[in-house]
């Protein structure tokens, strides 16, 4: 039974299991998006979250906290910089797993993409401000029609030939 265990021990020591999440969170804050596999990402993703909440509020000490968890001074700069900047008004779920479909090859270990959600162009939507959603249906809307498409509408008309109607006395 795994009652209480909280943390993923990864198969490796405190100290080097440390080393080992520092590291990929340096890396993840500097490139952005990280393949790694899916324990580690999912122990990744709590120890990063809380730093990059933490760089919301840029002030000494708290650099001083993130900087004990990551030793490296580049990450730092780009956590409070570039990051912060971007996760400001986002209050949580700042990374984001994507499962990929293949294997490594040495042990089959699923592997995984991990992103920081506020730099993946892909998702995001410039320019276009969030519709209200309204509870009516659709069923009453009228289509808007623009000049070329009536044009091209009046033209078909005109190109098929009218039959003349029969009276009852031409039969």
């Amino acid at each position: 039974m795994r009652h209480g265990k909280k943390v993923n021990h990864l198969g490796r020591t405190s100290a080097h299991r440390h080393a080992l999440l520092s590291n990929l969170a340096s890396s993840l804050i500097l490139n952005k998006r990280i393949t790694t596999t899916v324990a580690k990402a999912k122990a990744l993703r709590k120890y990063v979250e809380p730093l990059i909440t933490k760089a919301k509020t840029d002030s000494t000490h708290s650099r001083r906290t993130v900087f004990a968890y990551l030793q490296n001074k580049e990450s730092v700069k780009s956590l409070f910089g570039e990051v912060a900047g971007r996760t400001a008004e986002r209050p949580g779920g700042y990374t984001r797993i994507i499962k990929l479909s293949d294997v490594r090859l040495g042990d089959a270990a699923d592997m995984c993409l991990m992103e920081l959600v506020d730099f993946n162009d892909l998702y995001k939507k410039d320019g276009t401000a969030k519709k209200g959603r309204t509870r009516r249906s659709g069923k009453g809307k009228k289509e808007e029609t623009t000049p070329a498409s009536e044009t091209a509408v009046a033209e078909a008309k005109e190109e098929k030939p009218k039959k003349a109607k029969k009276t009852k006395k031409e039969e």
